[in-house]
């Protein structure tokens, strides 16, 4: 792998093939199949470069057709996909609706070539010439060595004065809520700007803050962020930044695939905090692109480009 210089978005994580059943129903009399990629991170900096921001990817693949398939859709999508090629598989999701809204997904990635990330994986050099280094929490359940590199990344941004963004992104199909909190509340204490939903803040924080959408970012932010967003899906989201509360309600979308909604608000905020734009333009993007992705199928598909976001530019001003 070769280091990029350029300022931007720099994230590293594990992407998958996604298979999505097409009709509704139990899995085993689906007759129709669409296989994509999906992945926290990837979706981020797929998201960020649409909206017109450098974006990198650091992970593992596996020697397969569909690791070829990822990368060759990160580059695509003008991501600079710095890629470890392993032995192992390259993970795989399956999703599937078994009635009306009823979403399920199915990973299939223990022992993944993702799973095998490792600090020797992180270039010399791309951490620290990024504009924002951005992790999650789902990185840090995946192995030991994946947490490793996860804090080691976060390590180098600090002690270069790159901005550190995390999104709590737990999931629970990888780790109990015991396992999970200590380590994404130390997670979410080394960031600048930490995202969570509502019950990811409460783990992170426990018992002894308020439950209020209010007081959990006030919480995150009593950790050390100074911007420290809650995702509150249909209410929208609110935010402490700089000591200053924000609130904004969500658009109205028809919901069609909920899954990567979390990643497309992340991407809106953070490309436009590379843009140096002010907190409430960075949160109307970040509701924005939400609502775009919500309304078509798949992870990462309807993250929407600059010039797309002016059809949903009617939002309510940002409260304070």
């Amino acid at each position: 792998m070769t280091a990029t210089s350029t300022p931007g978005l720099v994230t590293l994580g594990e992407t998958m093939g996604l298979v999505t059943a097409g009709e509704i129903g139990s899995l085993e009399y689906a007759r129709t199949f669409t296989y994509g990629i999906g992945g926290a991170e990837s979706n981020v900096a797929i998201g960020v470069s649409r909206l017109g921001a450098p974006a990198t990817w650091i992970g593992r693949l596996g020697a397969d057709a569909t690791g070829d398939m990822i990368e060759r859709r990160l580059r695509y999508e003008g991501v600079a996909a710095l890629v470890v090629r392993d032995r192992a598989f390259t993970g795989l999701m399956v999703k599937h609706r078994r009635f009306g809204s009823a979403l399920s997904v199915d990973y299939h990635r223990a022992g993944s070539a993702g799973s095998r990330l490792s600090p020797q994986d992180l270039p010399q050099g791309c951490v620290e010439t990024a504009g924002v280094l951005h992790v999650t929490g789902v990185t840090t359940a995946l192995s030991a060595s994946a947490c490793d590199t996860v804090f080691c990344a976060v390590d180098r941004a600090r002690a270069a004065g790159v901005p550190v963004s995390v999104d709590v992104n737990y999931r629970s199909k990888l780790w109990s809520p015991e396992a999970a909190g200590p380590t994404l509340r130390r997670l979410a204490a080394l960031a600048d700007v930490v995202f969570a939903g509502v019950e990811e803040a409460q783990l992170v924080l426990g018992a002894d803050v308020g439950t209020t959408a209010g007081a959990l970012a006030q919480g995150l932010a009593a950790l050390g962020p100074a911007q420290a967003v809650v995702k509150d899906g249909a209410r929208g989201c609110t935010a402490s930044i700089d000591g200053a509360a924000h609130r904004l309600p969500a658009l109205p979308a028809e919901v069609v695939d909920p899954v990567g909604a979390g990643d497309a608000f992340v991407a809106g905020y953070l490309a436009e905090l590379l843009a140096g734009r002010p907190a409430p333009e960075r949160l109307r993007t970040a509701v924005a692109a939400g609502a775009y992705a919500v309304s078509v199928p798949g992870d990462c598909e309807g993250l929407p480009r600059r010039a797309e976001l002016a059809a949903l530019a009617s939002t309510a001003d940002v409260m304070r």
